[in-house]
């Protein structure tokens, strides 16, 4: 059974661990550039997410298989402001899935975590690089919609936005 807990600063070997994990799978599965290239995310950020109370791991049977970045409010992610060759459906207040990664011994772990996410706040908007094919088919999976391009301030390359809103959110 999975579950979802916030991080503690013991996890952070663990999480490190998962995190060279899924750089090594990103680069074997075509996506160099999103993580692998620059060591993604660092320590100093990890610790951080965790401090301010944004970081979660994913549990099974007690034992951690995967970590993501989870905030919601008005406006959260300064990068959202501007989105290219498209727009997003709904203004409202949203949540962010940032950093999600698994350390591959659990199926279905990320999208495990992702409706656990936006039960929280049904209205989702996350980003990946375009070479990052398997996160893409997940999130299609997981019926998020591909709403235009954004850009991060880590590196040049352009993300896909994506967002996931419960249709009662919408007016009628």
């Amino acid at each position: 059974m999975l579950t979802i807990r916030k991080t503690m600063e013991k996890d952070m070997d663990t999480l490190l661990s998962i995190y060279a994990k899924a750089r090594l799978f990103m680069k074997e599965n075509g996506n160099a550039n999103q993580w692998a290239s620059k060591n993604w995310p660092p320590e100093e950020l990890l610790r951080q997410d965790i401090s301010e109370g944004n970081s979660y791991v994913c549990l099974s049977d007690g034992r951690i298989v995967g970590t993501f970045y989870f905030i919601s409010g008005k406006d959260i992610e300064p990068t959202y402001r501007t989105i290219y060759d498209g727009a997003w459906t709904d203004d409202s207040s949203y949540g962010v899935i940032h950093r999600i990664a698994s350390d591959g011994t659990v199926r279905g772990v990320g999208q495990f975590c992702m409706e656990w996410a936006f039960g929280q706040c049904h209205h989702l908007r996350i980003d990946t690089h375009p070479d990052n094919k398997v996160m893409q088919n997940l999130l299609k999976k997981c019926g998020f919609v591909r709403c235009g391009t954004i850009y991060v301030t880590e590196d040049p390359y352009p993300r896909f936005a994506y967002e996931k809103v419960e249709p009662s959110h919408f007016p009628l």
